[in-house]
Formats: C-alpha cells, sequence, structure tokens
C-alpha cells in the first residue's frame, strides 16, 4: 500500500494517525506529494490524502481511508461510530472549514473564528459528559474519536480556541493529543508551524459558502431548558418533595478508619512532600489539595474514605539542608515537619493522619519487601563508579558535588543537573569537581550497589521460571486502565517508559540518612529515596492504625486513588507497582492515578531563593482566607496543560465569580428570605417554569457529580458557578423585590422564588464544601441547615429547607480586592524588591535576589568551616570566633530578606 499525503493537508492529519495505529499489520509507503499533484488519475482536481491498495484501487476520502486502516487493526465498526462520522461530515466540516479560513486566509481572530464552531464543540462536550466515558463511542477509542481529533487538531491546538467551560471535550482533545501517532502526526503535517502550516494548501482552495442561517447563538441554558423531557422533569420534581426524608443515614464515626465488606473503601494519597523545604502554590495544588477536594467529596458521598500524607524525610536532600542551616538531618526533619504540618493546616486540608517516613514502620516494612524481592531473584548487584572525596572519607551523592557543566560551561553545575542549561548529568562528567562539604576535589572510585532488576527473568527456589517483573506489570496495567481514571499525562507516561523498555533500578545509595539496606556487605550504605518514599505510604498508615494491612494488602475491596505531579508517575506508576507485584505479597495497587500538569507563576517559576512566587508559609501572611486561595488555585488547577498563576486573574476571579455571582446570589436569596419573610421560609407553589429550572439544576448537580467521579476537580467547580447562574437569573427576571409589594398572587410569587432561591443556596453550601469547607460552614451556618443535609450530597435537587423553616443571621461572605492590594502582592512576591523597596510587615527593606543569594552561600560556606572545626575538636575560642562570624552572617541574611531578627536565646555576641 502507498499513501500519499501533503504537508499543511487537514486531512492528512487523521490519516496518518489512524496510520500509526495500524502499524505492522501490513507494508505501508508514505510520499509526501504537493498539494497540487494529481495522485488519483481519474479525478479532474488534485485530491489529498490519498490510499492506493494493493489491487491498484484508490480510497481518498480521509474518514474512509482512516476506517480502512482501523479495520487492519482488527476494529469492529458499531452505529454509534457511522453516526459520529455522518454528523462529522455534514455538520463539523463546514464549520470548521469557515472557522480555519477565516483564521488562516483572511487572519481573523477570537470569536470570528470560534462562532462558527462553537455549537459544534458544545455538542461534543455535552455527549461526553452525558456518557461519561472518556471516547466518543464507549470506554475505547475508536475511528471517531480519530476522525474528530484530526479535523479539530489544527484549531483547537491554540488553547485560546479551546473554550474553558468544555471540560469534556478538554480532557478527550488532550488525552489523543498526548498519544504517539497523533504526535507524530502532527509533527509531520504541521512541522512545528502551527495553524498556519495549512496557509498554503487553503489558499487554493475555494472560500467556503457562508455559513449564515445555519448558526445560532450560543445560549445552552436556553438550549438545555427546551429540550427537557418530561419524564426528567416529573422525576426530578418527585426527588424535589420528598426532601430530607430521601437522605440516606449516615455512616457511623469509625476510629481507626477500616475498610468495611460491601462497602466502596477509597483509599486515598496525597505525594509526600520532601520535608527539607517549603512547599510552594504549585505544590499545594499538585497533591494536597486536590485530594482533599477528592476525600471531601468521597464523604459526602458516604463512601468508606481515609486520606493519608505524610513528609518525604530520608534522602541526599535532607543532608544538603542540614549542612546548609547547621542542623542535624532529624533537627530538619522535625523542624520542616512542623512547618508542613501547619502550611496544610491553615489551607484546611483534612488528613485522616499526616504522618513521615522516619519510623520504625518505615524500616520494618521496607526491608520486607527488600528481603521478599532478594528471595525471588529480583534483586542483583552491579559496580558503579561514583566521587569519593577522600578527605571527608566518603561517597559522595549526586547533591554534594558542584562543578563545571560538561555541556556548557557554567561553573556551579550539581552532581545530577545543571540548573543553567537543564541537562542531566552524570557526576563523573564534571569538569573540575568539588566536593561541597570540604571543598576539596574527588577522585572516581567504584563502589557496589543494588538494583531492581526490572528485565531480568529470574529463577524461583524451586528451580520455576517467574516471568519478568516488566511483564507483570504490563499485565497488571492492561486490567487496571480500561475502565480507570487514570490521566491522559499519567498514561502516556507510563507508556512511553514501557515502550523504550524497563532497565535494571539502582536501589541503594552511599549516605547515611535513610533506611538502612539488611544484606551483608552492604551495612554502610541506605536504600535509594525513589525506592522507599513511595513504601512511605504503608508505613504512614501502620502509625495511624497496626491494622495497616487490611488497607495496603486487600487489592479486593480498596479503590486507591493517589495524587501526584506528572513527575511523580514513573515512582507510582511503575516502580512500586513493580517492587509490589515482585514481593507476592498481595499488596493493594493504585486503582486511579491522578497526575497534574505543571503551575507557573505568573511568567515564570516559583523560585524561594529568588524571592519568586507565593510559598505556603506565606499565603496566610497575605490577608487573603485560605478559601480564597484554595478557589482560585482549583480554578486554575493544570488538568491538561500547564497553567499559571496570575495575581490580576485572581482579583478578577475573586471579584466576578465569588462577589458578583456566587456570594451575591446566596447573600440575595438568604436576605429576602430575612428581609421579606421575618426569616422563615415561605410556602413554595412551582411553576412550570420553576419545575423547568429545578430539573435543569438537578441535572447539573448529577454533571458534577459525573465529573468529581472522574475525578476531573476543575470542571466540577464551573457546576458550582453555573447553578448559581441559575440562580441569579431567576430573581432577576422574576424581582420578588417588586412582587412582594403587590397582590396576594404577586406576594406569593415572591415567596416561591425566595423559598426556591434560598433552596439553591443549600445545595451549593454542599456542593462547595469540598472545594471551601470554611465558606462551605459559614453558608450552612447562616441557612441554618439542617444536619444531615450538611454531611451528604444526594444525586438529586432536595428541598432541604422546606416552608416554615427558620434561617439564622445572613452576612456577606466575601470582600473585593482592591488593584492597590493586588498590586503590592504582586510587587512583595515577584523578586524584585530591590527596586520598589517595599516594606516588609515589621518595618524592615529587603535586598535584591543576588545579595540574597551571596549572602545564603557565605552562610553555607561558614556552616561548613564551623562544623569542620568542631569534627576535629579545635580550640573553643578559635570554634567560637567561627559561631560569631555565621552568626553575623545570618542576622545579615535575615535583614536582606525582610524578617524580624529574632532575640537570642544564648549568650550575647559581645
Amino acid at each position: 500500500m502507498r499513501l500519499f499525503v501533503s504537508e499543511g493537508a487537514p486531512g492528512s492529519l487523521p490519516v496518518l494517525a489512524a496510520a500509526g495505529r495500524a502499524q505492522g499489520r501490513a507494508e505501508l509507503l508514505i510520499s509526501t506529494v504537493g498539494p497540487e499533484e494529481c495522485v488519483v488519475p481519474f479525478l479532474t482536481r488534485p485530491k489529498v490524502p490519498v490510499l492506493q491498495l494493493d489491487s491498484g484501487n484508490y480510497l481518498f476520502s480521509t474518514s474512509a481511508i482512516c476506517r480502512y486502516f482501523f479495520l487492519l487493526s482488527g476494529w469492529e465498526q458499531d452505529d454509534l461510530t457511522n453516526q459520529w462520522l455522518e454528523w462529522e461530515a455534514t455538520e463539523l466540516q463546514p464549520a470548521l472549514s469557515a472557522a480555519l479560513y477565516y483564521l488562516v486566509v483572511q487572519g481573523k481572530k477570537g470569536e470570528d473564528v470560534l462562532g462558527p464552531v462553537r455549537r459544534a464543540l458544545t455538542h461534543i462536550d455535552h455527549s461526553l459528559s452525558r456518557r461519561s466515558c472518556p471516547f466518543l463511542a464507549g470506554e475505547t477509542e475508536s475511528l471517531a474519536d480519530i476522525v474528530l481529533w484530526g479535523a479539530l487538531y489544527p484549531l483547537l491546538q491554540d488553547p485560546s480556541y479551546l473554550p474553558e467551560e468544555l471540560g469534556a471535550l478538554h480532557s478527550w482533545f488532550q488525552t489523543l493529543s498526548s498519544q504517539e501517532p497523533c504526535q507524530r502526526a502532527a509533527e509531520t503535517v504541521l512541522k512545528q508551524q502551527g495553524v498556519l502550516a495549512l496557509r498554503p494548501y487553503l489558499q487554493k482552495q475555494p472560500q467556503p459558502s457562508s455559513l449564515e442561517g445555519r448558526l445560532v447563538s450560543n445560549e445552552p441554558e436556553e438550549e438545555e431548558l427546551a429540550t427537557l423531557s418530561e419524564e426528567e422533569i416529573a422525576v426530578a420534581v418527585a426527588a424535589w418533595e420528598k426532601g430530607l426524608e430521601s437522605l440516606p443515614p449516615l455512616r457511623p464515626q469509625q476510629n481507626p478508619v477500616l475498610p468495611v465488606a460491601g462497602e466502596r473503601n477509597v483509599l486515598i494519597t496525597s505525594a509526600l512532600p520532601y520535608v527539607n523545604n517549603v512547599p510552594h502554590l504549585g505544590n499545594i495544588i499538585g497533591c494536597v489539595l486536590s485530594a482533599d477536594v477528592f476525600a471531601r467529596y468521597s464523604r459526602l458521598r458516604q463512601w468508606n474514605t481515609l486520606y493519608l500524607c505524610g513528609t518525604d524525610e530520608y534522602g541526599t536532600a535532607t543532608e544538603t539542608k542540614a549542612m546548609e542551616e547547621g542542623l542535624t538531618p532529624q533537627e530538619i526533619c522535625d523542624k520542616y515537619h512542623v512547618i508542613h504540618a501547619d502550611i496544610y493546616r491553615w489551607f484546611n486540608i483534612s488528613f485522616d493522619f499526616f504522618g513521615r517516613t522516619t519510623t520504625p514502620q518505615q524500616t520494618k516494612i521496607t526491608q520486607d519487601i527488600f528481603q521478599r524481592l532478594l528471595a525471588r531473584g529480583f534483586v542483583l548487584q552491579d559496580t558503579v563508579e561514583q566521587l569519593r572525596c577522600e578527605h571527608c572519607a566518603r561517597f559522595l551523592a549526586d547533591r554534594f558535588v558542584e562543578g563545571v557543566c560538561p555541556f556548557c560551561g557554567y561553573e556551579e553545575a550539581r552532581g545530577d543537573q545543571c540548573d543553567k542549561c537543564g541537562k542531566l548529568i552524570n557526576a563523573i562528567e564534571l569538569k573540575k569537581p568539588q566536593c561541597k562539604v570540604c571543598r576539596s576535589c574527588p577522585v572516581v572510585k567504584s563502589s557496589q550497589h543494588l538494583f531492581l532488576d526490572l528485565p531480568k527473568l529470574s529463577q524461583t527456589s524451586s528451580v520455576l521460571l517467574c516471568y519478568q517483573l516488566a511483564a507483570r506489570v504490563e499485565e497488571w496495567l492492561e486490567k487496571t486502565l480500561p475502565g480507570s481514571d487514570w490521566t491522559a499525562n499519567a498514561r502516556f507516561i507510563i507508556r512511553s517508559w514501557l515502550r523504550d523498555g524497563l532497565k535494571p533500578r539502582c536501589i541503594t545509595r552511599d549516605l547515611k540518612w535513610g533506611t538502612p539496606v539488611p544484606l551483608e556487605g552492604f551495612e554502610d550504605k541506605v536504600f535509594y529515596v525513589w525506592f522507599d518514599a513511595t513504601i512511605g505510604y504503608l508505613s504512614i498508615t501502620a502509625n495511624y492504625t497496626d491494622q495497616w494491612e487490611k488497607w495496603w494488602k486487600n487489592p479486593e475491596q480498596v479503590n486507591l486513588y493517589q495524587f501526584m505531579a506528572k513527575d511523580n508517575v514513573p515512582f507510582h506508576g511503575i516502580v512500586f507497582p513493580s517492587s509490589a507485584l515482585g514481593a507476592e505479597d498481595n499488596y493493594t495497587l493504585v486503582s486511579h492515578l491522578i497526575a497534574t500538569e505543571y503551575l507557573n507563576y505568573e511568567d515564570g517559576k516559583f523560585s524561594k531563593s529568588r524571592g519568586v512566587g507565593v510559598f505556603g508559609d506565606m499565603a496566610q501572611d497575605t490577608g487573603i482566607p485560605a478559601d480564597i486561595w484554595r478557589f482560585y488555585l482549583l480554578y486554575i488547577r493544570p488538568e491538561g496543560q500547564d497553567s499559571a498563576f496570575s495575581w490580576t486573574d485572581m482579583l478578577f476571579k475573586n471579584n466576578s465569580e465569588l462577589l458578583n455571582n456566587l456570594g451575591n446570589f446566596i447573600n440575595r436569596a438568604g436576605m429576602f428570605v430575612s428581609k421579606f419573610f421575618g426569616g422563615f421560609v415561605p410556602e413554595m407553589v412551582l411553576t412550570s417554569d420553576d419545575q423547568r429550572l429545578l430539573t435543569h439544576i438537578t441535572l447539573e448537580l448529577q454533571h458534577y457529580h459525573q465529573l468529581l467521579e472522574k475525578v476531573r476537580i476543575r470542571d466540577a467547580l464551573r457546576s458550582i458557578l453555573t447553578i448559581s447562574r441559575h440562580g441569579n437569573q431567576y430573581i432577576q427576571v422574576n424581582e420578588p423585590w417588586k412582587r412582594i409589594k403587590g397582590g396576594e398572587a404577586d406576594r406569593q410569587r415572591a415567596g416561591t422564588v425566595t423559598g426556591l432561591a434560598v433552596n439553591i443556596a443549600a445545595l451549593l453550601s454542599v456542593m462547595l464544601q469540598p472545594y471551601m469547607p470554611t465558606v462551605s460552614a459559614t453558608i450552612q451556618a447562616q441557612l441554618q441547615l439542617p444536619p444531615p443535609a450538611c454531611s451528604i450530597l444526594p444525586t438529586n435537587f432536595l428541598c432541604t429547607l422546606p416552608a416554615g423553616h427558620q434561617i439564622g443571621t445572613v452576612s456577606p461572605l466575601f470582600q473585593k480586592l482592591e488593584n492597590d492590594q493586588i498590586e503590592s502582592l504582586k510587587q512583595r512576591f515577584s523578586g524584585g524588591q530591590a527596586k520598589a523597596s517595599p516594606k516588609t510587615a515589621a518595618g524592615l527593606t529587603t535586598a535584591g535576589p543576588q545579595q540574597i543569594q551571596a549572602l545564603t552561600e557565605e552562610v553555607t560556606k561558614q556552616g561548613n568551616i564551623v562544623r569542620e572545626l568542631k569534627a576535629q575538636k579545635a580550640d573553643k575560642n578559635q570554634i567560637a570566633a567561627e559561631v560569631a562570624k555565621l552568626l553575623d552572617l545570618k542576622k545579615q541574611l535575615a535583614l536582606a530578606e525582610g524578617k524580624p531578627l529574632e532575640t537570642s536565646k544564648g549568650k550575647k555576641k559581645k
């Protein structure tokens, strides 16, 4: 077969992606031709793509070519896929052709481009949402997905043309775009030029006929209300009328929380933060805050839920931080564990237990897993060349070495990576290496280490062949991934690791601070942190309850959700499962791996040393409540792609979505009850319009459930704001403040509108609980919401505040953020304090980042000198003099950073 494609021809995208999917099923030659070349001899006009079959026949319809490749790969046709292909040809293509022509040929932008296709995009989004499936025709990718993705990719690869509110479409598009055949197709056709690569091709095409008359305004609320069935309305009204009596009984509280047979047992972990630093906003949204939303939602669903986390305390980073601060590793861990716990407590993270990895349980469980792997032949020994400092008499871990980068010549490159060029480095490749402790030049020497032998085919003691760990992992993934809620980036990362082949992984390090290796000849080594850090979840649970195995050796009854940033995916999706499968002890493995992309800060990255960005311990000093931080971080949660924190956008979202939309509606609903009806919910006589609104809110609530069950946290937040907007529109249209002054019928109407509105507010208070727990509790207190309604979120909109219910005192929920306030905060966290010289809370001024960095390095060097003198048991007067220098440098650094000086607890320096 021969496939003819053309650079810049939109139809080439889906056929190349489909061809990649069928790779290896038949011999295929791909030829790139010009857009003017006539490939099919009997066509009067040039046409690409074209597939010439071995029989000599031609296929020159994009859908037909893609269908042929899918059939080659064993795909079976179905009616739903055929319906999508018909819709793509008759509805999507005319609209999309116009949009691309306006954008590429005529140079139009914004709504001029998006307008023609908005209706089609909304249709795809609604179809995906209502079916609650990741793909158009079901749980697996079909022909329809590839054809529609290929058609849409030139436009939607620019995020500005993928509306934020279309969350299901966004997730679907990102899932497909991350697949290797689709990525290769995009690179081949668009040549890194984006949509402009289509210009030569589109300029030669006839101008699309006007879509005028076909397009309608985008009013999804009106459209959805108009298409409600009588059955949907009847079901929603019946549920509403049952009210609180339809709520299930509350689950009894357990302590400790343990799995219960026959119930949905949900075990939730968030990636263990390194203890040696203060988490920034990106760290917080990437794991603990996202997991907290899902944990709170799980409890509202009455699922048996345990949420765990803790600080990751072993490893090189901790030893390095201890050296910098002149403390022992244990003292560093104790200090920063408290800092982490305080930050998460302020952010209202609802851990059932927040532990740490420096415990006897961690040693016991890690060594047990290691011994089981060793006994089954999955551990091998090998020699590794490393740098050794003869002066310190120790092998140097990567972060204990600095030198000249072999790639770019940067003089302060670390032993694992160069901060300037970003390239990974093997420490022995550094030029002019130096030990960070004593600054002497280390030498290259060999050291024996242990490896987890992922690809090895080993034998058991009974001489029966064990199949490869890699094969076990692949088999487990084949069973786990279909129907699971692994995020698209997690699936892509895992597949790329498997595609490249798993390699033996070193599991030991020449350090002192870590879990000891229980093997003769390796007594001076510890386990590498990536091997035993994920075992920390088990040991933290063991410190929570001695019945920890009921959670971690119970895969039949436990659903494990693990939250992290994408850089942690290999360790949770490959390394720990490999260890657990190899240990053969019935461990619970991750069911749903939820990974975010990265959160940036304004136009760059967070940097503690340069004073750029907001870190967890700083957020509480801004005067902005924790729930506002939670809301904004979740609103911009990097679910499908990197996102950025922006002070200006935070101001806008607070003032528009929270103050003017959500807060305005809830406050008005409560105030109308207080002002017009003496604080008692009035009688409600629902009209057909009220019933339709009630049904629409029920459907939006069910959509919220569907999204959170799939852990699409950001998208579910939009459902809350959508319901609030409906409530505001409802009040605005019905004007109860006017009707209350009219006749009996008008007053009754005012009562119905007020009663329905305050019940919507009550529903919103529960839906908000996973996102803004303090605001949620405040609303529920103001409305005096009955306790059962506060703790359970049903799937239908219920009347939880019946007529006669007395509410409490209503007050505003949110405060406006002012421009000067935000500008001040923006400047404070920009890293440019030296230029503006802003005053700190203590009236101090801060220095520039370069001066702070220089002082930080001086403190580190002086700390090393003091430690060296103490180790050598030097003269006390000499030590005292160097300690005095160190204290003086620390004071200079504190002043430079704008921190108040602490009162000395020891003797004053003379």
